[in-house]
């Protein structure tokens, strides 16, 4: 394997932000040329993309996989690799008419083998530097492996924890989506898309797709233009701007026009405002799907709006071989339209290099590298999020433990809900890692199952926490039923008995150490008073175990805060830290219960606080910190001036390590606006940066806000920094603080 140090080297390193840039003069005339010999089914079979796990035959409408490639009537597949690439490829270069290579993708979400934490625990890093190196790595075996393209990043903001795709993104906030977005596709693509050790990244779902009704999957959005230029399109704006070469329109409809026929965000934004010239692929059968959204009366009228609307690539409908030509030949649809569709394809697979290398160079030994794994671990410990420690963690080395709980060896969960190709053999259990680092000093019991009733489990689960010095339980969701795709969840509190055997453990006075595993934010207002300490761990990838041993040793401190607000109650949903003000918000003093009585007449529940559980940006660590006074540099900023780009507003605050251990401070910067068109949220998140310190010690940091960080969309619809009141935080969380204050005028 020594051949491979120097691919390891090139993953690790951090890169500059990829180009995509349009054909270079040759490779237009290479385009223009290929264009002119295509007849219309050649041309269609380019915009066609079908999965190579779906049926053919008689009843579906298509020929083996083989005799349509060789027709060039296939432009691309998904879920096929390995052997399978080449097989294909060489159909089509030695077959078809015209040689045109096919591009292969898949759902390469975090990580291909090498399983990174789920995309939401990555984002509880916020180190979009590690992000960054897990998309370096999953691209690298990825290439190996016959891939050229991924389904990845999911950059939908999502503010209700009832949808199970919360899993695949960056949380709730626009500014982190940003700057998570960015990470990924320089990850993916690296400094060169057509690299030997590159794929092309997909922004995904454009648009809206996070805000689903009822946090129920497929379901309709109604976003407000304002609310979606500020929350929902920013994280897009910047994969674009990143160089990102794809983007994948969403299942759902946006303001009753779904988002695959939608003009106003693919055509007006995307293309004419954005200048984005990379290709639009639809989801899976989301063209197909207009008909049943009710704005198209049959296929070809649903392929009809799509490609009219913008959308290249049809995914698995079938829709625009079968059906486009009719259209054409009865006028709806101008030939020229296909034609750039069919430019876009062509352009990105010269992009990734196919027409000069269209075979894989498959490579089994490149896959799970060791120094993968060290990556693997590194993102793992610094995504749990430490909510509770009452001064039982770390543990002490010679405590017998007993682990208990349906997750503690269950390996394939450990890959999240979209492990790609990942392998539960590659993957070291928590039991597994413990036993390593305590051989006779563990006592395991399962306890229960992640959804089950029976407690036939529990007499044996507390019979070992009787055994020991400290519990360990490991709990949460089932990775591949109640998260991800098609999981959405009305309740979130743990599934089945776990609560109950929680408790049960809790009766023999043995301190608790609760280890969550979830793709989402979960109730956890119930279980919270009965342990001793708490972390959420998502899915941590093929490191979990070793990760979170030594986490719970105190060999490295948890370094994650989170990225989504942990609510009190499943009613709260949707929930999330940058909110509006209401006209009667309810007294910051009265907030934690303590006025009494409440009041009554402001926005508020009778029955439970309005504020998270756990707040967005919150995590506790094995040291603390504190904060000094924040600083602005001058008392007032001139909007003009801010606005042509002029000055910006530098803001200072201390951060000090008052404990007694080293440790990671996440510094975060929040705004507030007050006094402007339109009414601006209580704090929003504008900067953050990752600050270690050893104990006793204080670092000054500093932040620099400009029209980047303060503009909005005013009440005229133009994005614009407005004379305002400035409140700045620098604090550890969205609800920690003092603020400074300045005037930004005329």
């Amino acid at each position: 394997m020594a051949h491979h140090r120097p691919l390891l080297a090139f993953t690790l390193c951090l890169l500059t932000a990829p180009l995509f840039p349009a054909a270079a003069a040759t490779g237009e005339a290479r385009v223009d040329a290929l264009l002119r010999q295509m007849t219309l089914d050649e041309k269609l079979g380019q915009l066609t993309l079908y999965s190579g796990g779906t049926a053919t035959g008689p009843e579906t409408g298509r020929r083996a996989y083989e005799a349509m490639v060789a027709a060039g009537e296939v432009g691309a597949f998904l879920n096929v690799v390995g052997p399978d690439v080449n097989r294909l490829q060489k159909i089509a270069l030695e077959d078809s008419r015209l040689k045109i290579p096919l591009i292969f993708a898949l759902d390469v979400i975090h990580g291909y083998r090498t399983i990174f934490p789920t995309p939401l625990g990555l984002s509880a890093t916020w180190s979009p530097d590690l992000v960054e190196r897990s998309a370096r790595i999953a691209a690298l075996e990825a290439r190996a492996d016959g891939l050229r393209w991924t389904f990845a990043p999911m950059v939908d903001i999502a503010r209700d924890a009832r949808w199970g795709r919360i899993t695949e993104g960056a949380g709730e906030d626009p500014y982190l989506g940003r700057v998570m977005a960015a990470a990924y596709v320089r990850g993916f693509q690296g400094r060169a898309l057509g690299g030997p050790h590159s794929i092309a990244a997909t922004l995904k779902h454009y648009v809206g797709y996070g805000a689903a009704e009822g946090g129920r999957d497929y379901n309709t959005t109604q976003i407000p233009e304002r609310l979606l230029r500020e929350v929902y399109l920013p994280p897009f704006r910047a994969g674009v701007e990143a160089g990102a070469a794809t983007v994948m329109t969403g299942f759902n409809a946006l303001n009753g026009v779904p988002a695959s026929a939608n003009d106003f965000i693919l055509r007006r934004i995307l293309r004419q405002e954005w200048g984005f010239e990379g290709l639009v692929v639809s989801d899976w059968t989301s063209i197909a799907e207009i008909e049943a959204h009710g704005t198209a009366r049959d296929g070809g009228d649903a392929a009809r709006k799509a490609i009219t609307a913008g959308v290249d690539m049809d995914m698995e409908s079938d829709l625009y071989r079968t059906r486009l030509g009719a259209e054409i030949a009865a006028g709806r649809v101008a030939l020229s339209v296909i034609d750039e569709a069919v430019r876009r394809v062509l352009r990105l697979k010269m992009a990734v290099g196919l027409f000069d290398e269209p075979y894989a160079e498959l490579d089994p030994d490149a896959m799970v590298q060791p120094g993968f794994r060290e990556v693997a671990r590194e993102a793992a410990e610094r995504s749990f999020v430490l909510l509770k420690n009452d001064g039982v963690l770390p543990l002490k080395p010679d405590a017998k433990v007993a682990l208990i709980g349906p997750l503690a060896e269950d390996a394939g969960a450990m890959l999240g809900s979209w492990g790609a190709r990942g392998r539960p053999g590659d993957v070291v259990t928590l039991r597994a890692a413990l036993a390593h680092r305590l051989g006779g000093g563990l006592i395991y019991a399962r306890g229960t199952g992640i959804d089950t009733r029976s407690d036939d489990g529990f007499a044996e689960a507390v019979a070992a926490a009787r055994q020991s010095d400290i519990a360990i339980l490991a709990l949460g969701e089932d990775a591949g039923r109640m998260t991800g795709e098609a999981a959405s969840r009305t309740r979130l509190d743990l599934p089945g008995n776990q609560t109950a055997l929680l408790k049960a453990v809790a009766e023999t006075g043995v301190p608790i150490v609760l280890l969550v595993f979830s793709g989402r934010p979960l109730d956890l207002t119930d279980v919270a008073p009965d342990v001793e300490a708490m972390l959420a761990v998502w899915y941590p990838g093929i490191e979990a175990g070793p990760a979170l041993s030594r986490v719970l040793y105190g060999d490295s401190s948890p370094g994650g805060r989170l990225t989504v607000s942990f609510p009190r109650a499943v009613g709260q949903e949707p929930l999330y830290y940058n909110r509006l003000s209401t006209g009667r918000p309810v007294p910051p003093e009265d907030r934690s219960g303590g006025g009494e009585p409440l009041p009554k007449y402001v926005s508020r529940y009778i029955d439970e606080e309005d504020t998270a559980l756990y707040p967005f940006g919150y995590g506790l660590s094995y040291t603390r910190f504190s904060y000094g006074p924040v600083s602005v540099e001058h008392d007032r900023y001139s909007a003009r001036a801010l606005n042509a780009g002029k000055t910006r507003i530098r803001v200072r605050g201390e951060v000090t390590n008052v404990g007694e251990r080293p440790g990671e401070e996440v510094v975060q910067l929040y705004i507030r606006q007050r006094g402007t068109s339109v009414a601006r949220p209580v704090r929003e998140l504008k900067g953050f940066q990752r600050v270690a310190l050893r104990p006793g010690e204080t670092r000054e940091v500093e932040f620099s806000l400009g029209r980047d960080e303060l503009a909005f969309w005013t009440i005229d619809m133009e994005h614009l920094v407005e004379p305002a009141d400035l409140q700045v935080w620098i604090a550890g969380s969205s609800t920690d603080g003092q603020p400074a204050t300045t005037l930004i005028g005329d």
